[in-house]
């Protein structure tokens, strides 16, 4: 019978504690946060945090206000009254997405922007747009993972040098068509979580709550995503960074399908942006970011610096 009590009490407990474990929990706006960055602290997005508060996913939320954060289940449920797909959750979620979705250049509204992204318009050429933006046509084909000589199809998404004047038919409409060049790392249809990226960071020697808060700002650790400037996976590596790590830093070929793979070229990418710039990681996220070069000579741009204080505010939930 004691054990009996026992068992029914324990029951009754489990019964009064499950709300709490799967119901909303409350927060209230404070000085300087976003509905993105609050999204982000939940290991949700944003979109997910405004279907459930009725809001748009560009609402500008108000000091003092109070934000409902829902549980993955009710955020896949407010989603799915919204019709929009369940995938639009957060890592672990639910089901990653197909490959190569084109992703904002963070895993939700309210994230920087991908600097240099530009898509080809009818009349563009390689050579055209290298001379354009300052660079040579062989170092613009090879950050894009693309021969010198290739003809770019109309759609093509690019990286052009960060901070490089617009190119000529930056003003045309662009094309509704995307194309991604096709040159590792590969978009996969994975997603890791922030424990598996915060050890396969620490093998490589890089911080691990910074590798995750930069792995999570850049992907939301989706490795299907592909970003507008042309860089793919949970790290968001272009093809020319990927073939940099894997001549330079990598004891061995790197999958180009791996997501796993993506975070440990990321990673070694990381730590060698740490090492140039004296350990320091607010200059290193900046690198990461906008190019070493480009904070150098010009120091980092506005978009840059909203990027490096996201990812320190992210960095705290990942245990940095």
């Amino acid at each position: 019978m004691r054990a009996l009590r026992i068992s029914l009490a324990a029951a009754a407990i489990a019964l009064l504690a499950t709300p709490a474990a799967q119901g909303h929990v409350l927060h209230t706006v404070t000085s300087g946060e976003t509905l993105w960055t609050i999204a982000a602290q939940s290991n949700l997005t944003t979109r997910t945090v405004a279907a459930y508060n009725g809001l748009s996913e560009n609402a500008n939320v108000v000091l003092g206000s109070t934000i409902k954060i829902p549980s993955i289940a009710e955020g896949q449920a407010a989603l799915g009254g919204a019709g929009i797909a369940p995938a639009a959750t957060a890592a672990g979620g639910t089901a990653a997405p197909g490959p190569a979705r084109l992703a904002s250049g963070g895993p939700a509204a309210g994230a920087p922007q991908a600097l240099g992204a530009y898509v080809v318009r009818p009349g563009d050429t390689l050579s055209a747009l290298a001379a354009q933006t300052g660079v040579p046509a062989a170092q613009m084909a090879y950050m894009n993972g693309l021969a010198p000589t290739a003809n770019v199809l109309i759609g093509t998404v690019l990286k052009l040098p960060s901070g490089a004047p617009a190119p000529a038919r930056a003003s045309m409409p662009a094309p509704a068509t995307r194309i991604v060049p096709q040159a590792g790392p590969y978009p996969s249809s994975a997603r890791l979580d922030a424990a598996q990226v915060k050890a396969l960071a620490a093998q490589h020697g890089a911080p691990s709550a910074l590798a995750a808060a930069i792995a999570w700002q850049e992907s939301g650790f989706d490795n299907g995503a592909v970003s507008a400037a042309n860089a793919r996976g949970v790290m968001q590596i272009l093809p020319g960074t990927w073939d940099w790590v894997n001549r330079n830093l990598s004891s061995g070929p790197l999958d180009p399908s791996s997501a796993a793979d993506n975070v440990r070229a990321g990673s070694m990418y990381l730590t060698q942006l740490l090492r140039e710039t004296g350990g320091d990681p607010r200059m290193a996220a900046a690198a990461y970011y906008q190019g070493l070069a480009s904070v150098r000579s010009r120091g980092m741009f506005e978009d840059t610096k909203r990027y490096v204080d996201n990812v320190f505010a992210l960095q705290g939930r990942f245990g940095g």
